[in-house]
């Protein structure tokens, strides 16, 4: 640990020591969903689906289960650090040690799974690029810098719970089901409520206003990426949103050869 917490204030990630073992613990966690308890589930309910998968298929899915499982863990996290004080009064430096050091924490172990898999188990450079971009940027809120968004940007995974579930009823022989129906309803609500209205109008205006305010106070370099990684993501937002109302349509149109391989349950592809 004391190796770590040297890398860490080597990197600048002040606030990171005091949340190694939550990280820790969280990157053990998902690997142990990912390596043992998805598998061991899936064997016993759903036999026909997952026993049949080769072995790339059957990896696929266990990343949606690890996926699930850390929209499940994040979201309430995220909800319990809207409203504090200490972040409210300096959006661009200000810290909070318990909840949001928790938060990213969790998330940063996640990510540092997602990473690690996609780099592994290589489907698309994407991926890779993906896992490695999120973790940078939550890791880099232990600097501390950005905090107060970190907890609202991972508001935006809530679409992510319906997406897992979509992807899941597709591979369960349940597409064009109602239930996948009503799921895909919520699914599209969702996506557009927390990405694009909350996510794309309000936090990003007040993100890029933040940014604006500290320009001097930090390095030019990020400014654009951080700034410029917001408007390429919310750029991917819009058309993820559209390849999804194309999706659903075709399920319910009798087309059901949409692709649906996701990067841990961002979008389809």
């Amino acid at each position: 640990m004391d190796t770590l917490t040297a890398y860490a204030l080597d990197a600048g990630l002040t606030a990171l020591p005091p949340h190694l073992p939550t990280l820790l613990a969280s990157l053990a966690f998902f690997t142990f969903v990912h390596l043992v308890v998805a598998p061991l589930a899936s064997h016993a309910f759903f036999p026909d689906t997952y026993g049949k998968m080769g072995r790339r298929a059957r990896n696929n899915w266990c990343i949606h289960v690890v996926s699930q499982a850390h929209v499940s863990l994040v979201i309430p996290l995220a909800l319990g650090c809207l409203n504090l004080e200490a972040l409210d009064r300096d959006r661009a430096f200000g810290w909070e040690e318990d909840r949001v050091g928790r938060l990213i924490a969790v998330s940063s172990g996640y990510f540092i799974w997602d990473t690690v898999d996609a780099i592994i188990n290589f489907v698309d450079i994407g991926f890779v690029v993906h896992g490695l971009a999120c973790l940078a940027i939550y890791l880099g809120s232990f600097k501390p810098f950005l905090a107060y968004y970190a907890a609202r940007c991972l508001l935006w995974e809530a679409s992510t719970f319906f997406l897992n579930i979509h992807w899941f009823l597709d591979k369960t022989n349940r597409t064009g089901s109602n239930f996948q129906l009503i799921n895909g309803l919520f699914l599209l609500v969702t996506f557009f409520v927390v990405r694009l209205v909350y996510g794309g109008m309000y936090v990003s205006y007040q993100f890029a206003h933040t940014l604006y305010q500290v320009r001097s106070q930090v390095p030019l370099a990020y400014i654009f990426i951080y700034g410029g990684g917001n408007v390429v993501l919310q750029g991917l937002n819009w058309l993820w949103f559209g390849k999804m109302i194309e999706a659903i349509r075709k399920r319910f149109s009798g087309d059901t050869t949409v692709k649906t391989h996701t990067s841990n349950g961002t979008a389809p592809k």
